[in-house]
């Protein structure tokens, strides 16, 4: 269960310490024979690791190990993957960090599987959920895409996971939730209402609310209505709604951020 809309889960080891954990799966992409999306082992990698972690950044945790299940042969299947692996581990600036690898040794296999863990730990007092306010804005930074459209890891349509750490750096931003399969529209409801609040959509952009974003190529934040998102120019950057104050509800209460959902503390 974890918190409320999203795919992430957090631990409450002692009064101030939390570890959080994330996990993705691939299947039937890649390069084999019965692969349905054709795309090289080594983007299976990159995109199902960015998965994770974007869930576990975006929380505020920091990973500290990467458990990567491969239903495939070590060489060359196993390989591509991990070398896609560690270089998006790069991308956040974590080159060396613990990779626990299985692969599959005994049976030969004619379609790519493949699953990633990414474990993180935080300070409770940094754990960044539940602090959007009545107010603020609804951002999306990348474009959904899905299946045959994602082809490259640098493509600059699409959020990358140092795109997470740098929101954080910048004053005013709040909460951020990687998009899914399950739409814009549909997380940034699930995102204002778990906090009390409504999502009020603005006009349309063109932006596609309820398209699929695949591995996560988008990402919903929130923020204050005078933040400052200078460093966000080659991304698509668009304002999709504001959330607004529940006819119900007084406003983002400390219950209502319990209420996201807390467990296992």
């Amino acid at each position: 269960m974890g918190y409320q809309g999203r795919d992430v889960e957090v631990v409450f080891l002692a009064a101030d310490q939390c570890m959080v954990a994330a996990c993705d799966s691939c299947g039937a992409i890649g390069d084999k024979e019965f692969d349905v999306v054709p795309v090289p082992q080594y983007i299976v990698g990159r995109f199902t690791t960015r998965v994770a972690l974007l869930e576990v950044l975006s929380v505020g945790a920091i990973p500290a190990v990467v458990t990567v299940a491969i239903s495939n042969e070590p060489s060359p299947t196993g390989e591509e993957i991990l070398a896609g692996v560690r270089d998006e581990l790069k991308e956040i600036g974590k080159p060396d960090l613990p990779v626990v690898i299985s692969t599959e040794k005994n049976i030969p296999t004619k379609q790519t599987g493949v699953g990633v863990t990414v474990v993180g730990a935080v300070e409770r007092k940094g754990l960044r959920i539940g602090t959007t306010q009545p107010g603020d804005r609804m951002y999306c930074l990348g474009l959904p895409k899905v299946g045959p459209e994602v082809q490259r890891a640098d493509d600059e349509e699409i959020a990358q996971a140092s795109h997470i750490l740098k929101l954080f750096q910048v004053e005013g931003i709040h909460d951020v939730l990687p998009v899914g399969s399950r739409g814009i529209r549909a997380e940034a409801k699930t995102l204002a209402e778990g906090l009390g609040c409504c999502f009020s959509e603005w006009p349309p952009s063109g932006l596609d609310l309820e398209k699929s974003a695949g591995p996560s190529t988008c990402v919903l934040f929130t923020a204050c209505p005078e933040v400052q998102l200078d460093e966000f120019t080659g991304t698509p950057l668009q304002v999709i709604g504001e959330v607004i104050q529940s006819a119900n509800h007084s406003g983002v209460s400390d219950e209502s951020v319990t209420a996201l959902t807390r467990k296992n503390q």
